[in-house]
């Protein structure tokens, strides 16, 4: 499992060099072979979940603004 923190690092490296390079599609590439292989991981296993819960917040929140209107009053939440 090291090997793959590893390559992440490089994966990363290489982004940060292409950026810096100003190869906007060579820093795109090396970020998403980074984000594919950290996904890939145990420690990753859980970024998708998180990813869909926190666009699906966003989603509520912005949804009403968008619509133009407002939401239903909760009970017991000021006057």
């Amino acid at each position: 499992m090291g090997s793959v923190g590893l390559l992440i690092l490089f994966a990363i490296v290489g982004a940060a060099i292409c950026a810096k390079a100003r190869s906007a599609l060579g820093a795109i590439l090396f970020a998403l072979v980074a984000i594919v292989m950290f996904v890939a991981t145990p420690v990753g296993d859980g970024l998708p979940g998180a990813l869909s819960s926190f666009m699906s917040g966003v989603d509520e929140a912005a949804t009403p603004a968008l619509n133009k209107t407002e939401r239903a009053a909760t009970s017991g939440a000021g006057s």
